[in-house]
């Protein structure tokens, strides 16, 4: 069913257990406390019902809900109120969206990982329908009749025997004296009662951002700031030898330059360091930096090579390493088989910037003692962790988090880069020197040449196939610069939670399976993107079961489905596996839901049907985040080896849906970022420098080569709710390059495309 006309439906009501299970996650804490205590965050009056930290009711009756999330472009900062205001019985258009500072008794606010919805989905409405019981209590004293009669609804209490009605607004001051509810003596809503979840509603900001008054981290302006920009290390680990910046103060309009100290290892969410340009334009501050004259010291990184790196982690993954996962005895398999029934490949990825539109930009006030030592920090940025901001501000400052305030702006995007607070440190390193507000703003040329890199990858694949051409034993190796390289010097060796994202979790059903990992230095910033090591993980692990497919001359798709197997539970007992940081038992990894997925979308994109040469299906599923998602994508070549995709297919299974058209553009906007990623995405380094600087080098699609046609249907589901943000990504390269071969004969096993040969006459 297409998301325009899906109704979503949801599990069943929240249990003790389960809620305390989300508290075990640190996923959320409902505070119970007295209004001053909340007084903080949502700021009401000694009038105002504050039930707890999400929700306040004001005097007028006018609800404010906490947005604790960062939006940048999913619509989680209208997603979840709307889960509050749903059982709270709450009439939209009398509902204020406050954005949240950082704070930690809101549980996590990284907004990564796709885990807003699966998260706090449970707690918020816990918070509403606390917030619900408590005025329904409040109604029912002042008629003296039993709570159960009553019912909030339209912004108001019921009471359907005697038609009488209560606005809110009548019984905030009631509500306060009613104690805060536990969850087991909570209701919910039934799907049909409710007006806001799983139904189709604009963003709350999106007349704001059409018409421009949208505050996003490179509009915030403070009186009397200054505004700058800073010259980096081209190769990380670099630090200012000696800078001449007689030039740079000569330029009008600039007010200072000042050094940044470089970082001490391990680098995490540090400054780099640099040079700074300080004044009371950023086109002044960006002309005093082309004047600048900086010498650098020699780093240790000075030689690296991204192209010469990539032939030694090829050759990594043909040497043993480490086990992750073992199935009967593969390497004894491998061993004894005949040559012609091994089967092997090898799959390369290059690093990839996240080149968001909204560069990484922050503004501080650093607030001084009369000693002029610092005491509060207070900083304005498009983040997606103030928390993280925090906690590295208090570690560079040497100050207690508390006296630290992160607001967060809308983000202009962020794929997991502004997850990372080194930019919003800058700004205040900078604050505290200049005695002043700053604005830190990176150019295009910035954010890609000192980004947090997704990593290079490469992946070795190599199975034994009996006479049907089906696997009997399959090995697969991955090698890459793991994302602990960022926080812990040295590390060489892939991490559970990186080897758990699309490897570990193979859901084929094969006699005998070995999973490996290799080592690899890092030599630039390294950090996630979105789909992290799904991204490469899926590539491989989806593009190999083609290649035996037509090696045994079968159709990919019906091989695909034997190779999934039976609908079953995956069997992962035994395997350092974090599921996205959820109990097995809680999400366990269905492959029938994977199967139901596949078989959808082949039937969706007429997979029967057999193109003219020069034209050609390919079909992926892979399950990340939680979710279960499945690809057809078709590819027209052209003879001298032109690609266009005219259309993209895409089943999604996430459980439970909140914002049906919010997942609609999400799995289309990741089908666009997947094709930029597969036809262009590249960072090259030489000689430790990165060689991509903007858009003319780092292209991202466009209009012309974007997928032209993206058709989503999403599962309707009574599961729990699942990831989405990331989910349509992993399997889009894969599809993409099954579908190349099937239209070319051409196999592709290096991504990106530019630059490589799809001709075919």
């Amino acid at each position: 069913m297409s998301t325009r006309e899906h109704e979503a439906k949801w599990a069943p009501a929240l249990s003790r257990r389960t809620f305390l299970g989300g508290l075990a996650a640190g996923s959320f804490v409902l505070v119970s406390e007295a209004n001053g205590a909340v007084r903080h965050l949502l700021s009401p009056s000694a009038e105002t019902f504050a039930p707890n930290l999400f929700l306040a009711i004001d005097p007028t009756g006018q609800v404010s809900i906490l947005a604790h999330r960062s939006e940048m472009g999913t619509g989680i900062r209208t997603a979840l109120p709307m889960v509050v205001a749903d059982e709270l019985g709450a009439d939209w258009e009398r509902v204020t969206i406050r954005q949240a500072i950082g704070d930690e008794r809101l549980g996590s606010q990284n907004t990564d990982g796709s885990r807003s919805i699966r998260r706090f989905f449970e707690p918020m409405r816990v918070a509403g329908a606390s917030a619900r019981w408590m005025l329904e209590r409040a109604a029912a004293q002042s008629w003296g009749v039993d709570p159960s009669e009553c019912r909030a609804q339209d912004h108001g209490v019921e009471h359907a025997p005697s038609g009488r009605r209560l606005d809110f607004a009548d019984l905030v001051e009631a509500a306060q004296g009613i104690e805060v509810p536990s969850p087991e003596e909570l209701s919910y809503r039934a799907p049909e009662e409710r007006r806001y979840v799983g139904r189709n509603h604009p963003i709350a900001d999106l007349d704001a951002i059409v018409t421009g008054k949208a505050v996003f981290g490179i509009d915030a302006r403070r009186e009397g700031q200054l505004f700058a920009v800073v010259e980096r290390s081209p190769v990380l680990g670099g630090r200012v030898a000696s800078f001449d910046d007689t030039a740079t103060r000569k330029v009008p309009g600039v007010v200072d330059v000042l050094e940044i100290p470089a970082f001490e290892a391990p680098h995490g969410f540090q400054a780099l360091g640099g040079v700074a340009v300080l004044a009371n334009s950023t086109w002044a501050a960006l002309s005093g930096r082309r004047a600048l004259e900086v010498q650098w010291t020699p780093s240790d990184h000075g030689s690296y090579d991204s192209r010469e790196f990539g032939h030694a982690l090829a050759a990594e993954t043909h040497r043993e390493g480490k086990l992750w996962r073992e199935v009967g005895d593969a390497r004894a398999q491998l061993r004894n088989a005949p040559a012609d029934s091994v089967v092997s490949a090898d799959y390369s990825l290059p690093h990839l910037a996240h080149a968001s539109m909204e560069p990484p930009c922050a503004l501080a006030i650093v607030h001084k003692d009369e000693s002029g030592k610092p005491t509060a920090i207070e900083a304005w940025a498009p983040t997606q962790n103030p928390q993280a901001a925090q906690d590295q501000l208090a570690a560079t400052f040497e100050l207690p988090k508390e006296s630290i305030t992160v607001h967060v702006t809308l983000l202009g995007g962020g794929f997991g880069r502004k997850s990372k607070p080194d930019f919003i440190v800058e700004a205040a390193l900078l604050a505290k020197e200049a005695d002043r507000p700053v604005h830190v703003t990176w150019t295009r040329e910035d954010d890609i040449r000192h980004d947090y890199y997704h990593t290079v990858a490469a992946v070795h694949m190599r199975a034994v196939v009996d006479d049907d051409g089906m696997p009997q034993a399959w090995l697969q190796r991955s090698a890459f610069p793991p994302i602990f390289s960022t926080f812990v010097p040295g590390s060489r060796n892939a991490s559970p939670l990186e080897m758990g994202l699309g490897f570990t979790d193979l859901p084929y059903d094969v006699p005998h399976l070995r999973v490996e990992s290799g080592q690899a230095d890092a030599h630039v910033r390294i950090g996630w993107l979105r789909s992290v090591a799904h991204v490469y993980h899926a590539f491989a692990v989806c593009s190999f079961p083609d290649e035996l497919a037509h090696r045994a001359g079968r159709d990919p798709y019906e091989y695909l489905m034997d190779l999934l197997g039976a609908p079953r539970l995956l069997d992962l007992e035994g395997v350092e596996y974090p599921n996205h940081d959820e109990p097995l038992e809680r999400y366990p990894f269905d492959v029938g839901r994977l199967r139901n997925v596949t078989e959808r979308v082949a039937r969706m994109a007429d997979w029967a049907r057999k193109p003219p040469r020069g034209r050609g299906l390919g079909i992926a599923c892979h399950r990340s985040f939680l979710s279960y998602c499945a690809n057809v994508v078709e590819v027209e070549v052209s003879a001298d080896g032109t690609l266009s995709i005219p259309n993209v297919w895409v089943v999604l299974d996430a459980g439970s849906i909140v914002s049906p058209d919010r997942v609609l553009a999400q799995m289309e906007g990741a089908a666009v970022f997947g094709a930029s990623l597969a036809l262009y995405g590249e960072i090259t380094a030489r000689n430790g420098a990165i060689e991509q600087s903007n858009f003319h080098d780092y292209p991202m699609t466009r209009i012309y080569d974007a997928p032209r046609n993206i058709h989503v249907e999403i599962v309707e589901s009574e599961e729990l709710p699942a990831g989405v943000g990331e989910v349509g990504v992993p399997p889009f390269a894969p599809a993409l390059a099954n579908a190349i071969f099937a239209a070319t004969g051409r196999r592709i096993r290096k991504l990106p495309l530019a630059g490589q040969d799809l001709s075919w006459a």
